[in-house]
């Protein structure tokens, strides 16, 4: 039984369709990396990272790329966090870890009402529009198309990866990973508002507006997108 889900959110260029150790993508849409190879699609929920595999033809693959890899500062990751902790509210998720690295980010979330699929959308989505809004995203000078369509190019992977949970042990030991994630590369610990312990699970905050009669001195328990 699937208890929760590790997801890993890459940023644009790190993590490529026809990767040598494997992806989840079915197709290669840029023709500057077809050359390379024809999408590398496997079926597994387990992280292909350590995989042994040609790593000079994969780094010659994100030369060959329209734009840069993307790779967050500071002021981008936290606004990127911030997008996530909006997306947790909007769904009522349940988020145990999460941590934001320059060129990818780990979330451990509770199962939730949403498959894992939509929801990995649904946080690239928020953080996209939290980039944009406060005016930090990586392509923010590069939009593209008019009117509606006036969209900045997107900053992360069309994909993303989700390694289902089955037991108490694997959430806890994906936990602890997510968290060191930052301290072993030489970052600081990362601590978010929106983040809830485990093993509680979040719940949604009380209405901003009071019904008649309730006290004006209610707690404000509603999460906070800023780091503590």
């Amino acid at each position: 039984m699937v208890f929760g889900y590790h997801i890993i959110i890459s940023t644009y260029g790190f993590w490529l369709p026809n990767d040598p150790r494997g992806s989840w993508s079915l197709e290669v849409r840029s023709e500057n990396l077809r050359v390379f190879g024809e999408a590398t699609k496997v079926e597994t929920h387990r992280s292909v990272a350590r995989r042994p595999h040609d790593r000079r033809k994969r780094l010659a693959a994100k030369e060959a790329m329209n734009r840069p890899p993307v790779v967050f500062t500071g002021v981008q990751a936290r606004a990127v966090a911030q997008g996530f902790g909006i997306c947790g509210a909007k769904t009522v998720a349940t988020i145990w870890a999460c941590a934001v690295m320059p060129d990818h980010a780990h979330l451990v979330i509770a199962r939730h009402k949403h498959d894992v699929e939509v929801f990995g959308n649904l946080l690239k989505g928020e953080a996209t529009k939290k980039l944009v809004a406060e005016g930090v995203h990586p392509f923010q000078e590069q939009r593209l198309g008019h009117g509606k369509k006036h969209r900045v190019p997107p900053c992360f992977g069309r994909r993303w990866w989700a390694v289902y949970l089955n037991s108490e042990e694997d959430i806890q030991r994906t936990i602890r990973y997510v968290e060191d994630n930052p301290l072993k590369a030489g970052f600081a610990a990362q601590k978010w508002k929106f983040v809830t312990p485990y093993p509680e699970r979040y719940e949604e905050p009380p209405s901003e507006i009071p019904p008649a009669n309730a006290p004006n001195d209610a707690p404000e328990n509603a999460p906070n997108d800023s780091p503590s």
